[in-house]
């Protein structure tokens, strides 16, 4: 009759409803939770305060495709004097890439404990995610870690000593771009995990700018044909902007980087940093 099916139609609305409502909360309480799990993980990154005792022109465009982070950059001082920062990518986004990015920064912390080269830090700092992840459950063990460039910088000498995982660092002097060469492995265990890490040092000049980066930017699809930013066009845009102020450089390469995606989505967290010496 229609009674009852104007019944039926009632209650199958009030289900429906209801069911939207346990939705909408538990949406909620995984928000938050994410939310909260970001102040966690914003607390292990470099604080603006310990940058700006060492740095004094510089600045960091740091993305996190989702509210947390595989990407991380991270300061410390060395037991010797020297100042270290590092950018490093994460194997994973998300809340995976963000509980990996804990277990490297305190990786990496144990390992400025002994040693203040970064190749040695480098190692060292393999050496336990590699230790650490063995006992992850998995067949072979973990073959999570991160790519990394680690920066050690010797101001009484003019000094930047470096090591790095997969990602380069690049110095513009006079509108040239300088790069050093990673070496082709992660941080964490893969086939070239044996060989150690390169130790590699340049003498610092007045108004280089060094840049430390993810492949975030670069790998971000977009423009008019839905392609790659790409590694080259970065390079050539850096190149461009290195003799504006910092803070112009950070919304210039905020503002490229928006533009850029347009409404297609973030594929990657993203961290590029520049710093004035």
């Amino acid at each position: 009759s229609y009674e009852n099916l104007e019944q039926k139609v009632k209650d199958r609305t009030a289900q429906v409803l209801k069911q939207k409502e346990i939705i909408e909360e538990k949406h909620k309480a995984i928000k938050d939770s994410i939310n909260y799990a970001e102040r966690i993980q914003r607390s292990f990154l470099a604080s603006t305060k310990h940058l700006d005792e060492y740095l004094k022109n510089y600045f960091i465009l740091y993305k996190p495709k989702d509210v947390v982070s595989g990407d991380f950059y991270w300061s410390a001082n060395l037991s010797n004097g020297n100042f270290i920062l590092a950018a490093a990518d994460s194997t994973g986004h998300g809340v995976p890439g963000a509980i990996m990015s804990l277990l490297n920064i305190t990786s990496l912390e144990k390992a400025i404990e002994n040693h203040s080269s970064p190749s040695e830090i480098l190692n060292e700092t393999r050496r336990i995610i590699i230790e650490r992840l063995n006992n992850d459950g998995s067949h072979d063990g973990g073959n999570d870690g991160m790519d990394c460039s680690l920066c050690v910088y010797d101001f009484k000498n003019s000094m930047l000593h470096v090591a790095a995982g997969n990602n380069p660092v690049w110095i513009v002097r006079n509108s040239t771009l300088i790069e050093i060469k990673p070496d082709k492995m992660s941080v964490g265990k893969d086939s070239r995990s044996h060989i150690p890490f390169k130790l590699q040092a340049i003498q610092l000049m007045k108004g280089d700018m060094i840049y430390t980066l993810t492949d975030g930017f670069s790998d971000q699809f977009g423009g008019d044909k839905g392609k790659k930013f790409m590694i080259k066009s970065l390079r050539e845009c850096l190149t461009q902007i290195a003799l504006l102020p910092v803070n112009e450089q950070q919304q210039f390469l905020e503002n490229t980087f928006i533009n850029w995606k347009g409404d297609l989505e973030q594929v990657d967290d993203v961290t590029l940093i520049g710093v004035k010496f």
